[in-house]
């Protein structure tokens, strides 16, 4: 094999390369229909466009998707960050709600502290089910994914509850250095969590567990301390991106806000390279993943496909990535091209002799 086809080979078997080329390929198709989709216009000191909308609507789930990698990272799962969305964006605009001036910052920072707190114990309550207790992670998160949404209606008393805050506003719609807020707290939060699991002893402490939980604890890792702290960790992650999603619409619907994106926070984990036997993580692809993600939702929507078929079309989509991604696809498929050519006529191709008729 020579050097160029070992490079192509290394280069299309790296589990981000199909990823990547498919975001391009949804750029392209966006592009096509929409000319205007790559133009980034400056408005009032603010940067517009198509591509800004991604990166801000990618905000939340870059969060979520980032504690989910963790916690997957550990053989473990978490299905109740869409309850803890829902939950802390509840808390955080029941307070403000209740306020003389809404406006107030100590007030916003007050209600904020208070979703994160109460994030905090739910993400420690599903750590004690699965370290402590023993429970399996997806019925122990299955258990909070549906007590969840009914504790969130009972802080909304079941109502979409609106608050009129314009510093609460800001952390989903606000701007900084001409770009949305919210991407610049996703990046805080994903280089923190890079610091931590890269600079640090942590993230193969992670991958060991997630590897083999039975051969940490003989080799001394406390593996119970590190199933308990990437559930809260995946909980605070949830909470920040519940702030963003009722800041962005200036209610809280405990029925509604954060449906479904623990199924695309796995998604994303999984597009991004994480498997989820556990083990080796990756927080750069599954930062990928949630712009796939977010990407293939907007082509959704602006190219005016039905609301009955569009979550079939992204399931489709996602399940193309994910059969291109396997190596086992891939080799079978590529077996299929290179069938052997038959032996011929009288040739016993083990002694490359010929065989008397």
């Amino acid at each position: 094999m020579s050097t160029e086809q070992s490079r192509y080979r290394a280069l299309t078997t790296h589990r981000l390369f199909w990823p990547v080329v498919v975001l391009v390929a949804l750029v392209v198709a966006n592009t096509v229909y929409r000319p205007g989709f790559l133009s980034v216009q400056v408005r009032d000191g603010h940067l517009y466009g198509s591509l800004i909308d991604i990166l801000r609507l990618s905000a939340p789930l870059i969060l979520v998707a980032l504690g989910m990698t963790l916690v997957i990272a550990t053989g473990g799962i978490d299905l109740s960050v869409g309850s803890l969305c829902a939950i802390s964006g509840a808390v955080a605009c029941l307070y403000i709600s209740r306020q003389p001036d809404q406006n107030s910052m100590g007030g916003v920072l007050t209600a904020l502290a208070l979703g994160l707190a109460v994030a905090l114990v739910l993400g420690a309550w599903n750590g004690v089910l699965v370290a402590v207790i023993g429970i399996q992670p997806i019925i122990a998160t299955l258990i909070l994914m549906v007590a969840g949404r009914g504790l969130a209606q009972l802080i909304t008393e079941g109502q979409i509850l609106t608050i009129n805050s314009s510093p609460y506003k800001a952390i989903g719609v606000g701007h900084l250095l001409t770009l949305p807020l919210a991407i610049f707290v996703a990046l805080a939060a994903a280089l923190l969590i890079a610091a931590v699991t890269r600079r640090t002893a942590l993230g193969l402490i992670v991958e060991s567990v997630g590897g083999n939980a039975r051969a940490s604890r003989l080799a001394g890792v406390r593996s119970a301390r590190i199933t308990f702290l990437v559930y809260v960790i995946s909980a605070a992650c949830a909470a920040v991106a519940g702030f963003m999603m009722t800041a962005n619409v200036s209610s809280a619907d405990g029925n509604a806000a954060g449906r479904w994106v623990e199924l695309d926070a796995i998604l994303a984990v999984v597009i991004g390279g994480t498997s989820l036997a556990g083990g080796r993580f990756s927080l750069g692809g599954t930062i990928l993943g949630a712009l796939l993600i977010q990407t293939l939702t907007t082509t959704v929507y602006a190219m005016n496909i039905s609301p009955q078929t569009s979550l079939l079309f992204k399931a489709v989509v996602v399940i193309a990535v994910c059969l291109i991604q396997a190596p086992g696809f891939r080799a079978r498929f590529t077996r299929r091209r290179r069938r052997p050519v038959p032996a011929a006529a009288g040739v016993d191709e083990t002694r490359k002799e010929q065989v008397p008729a």
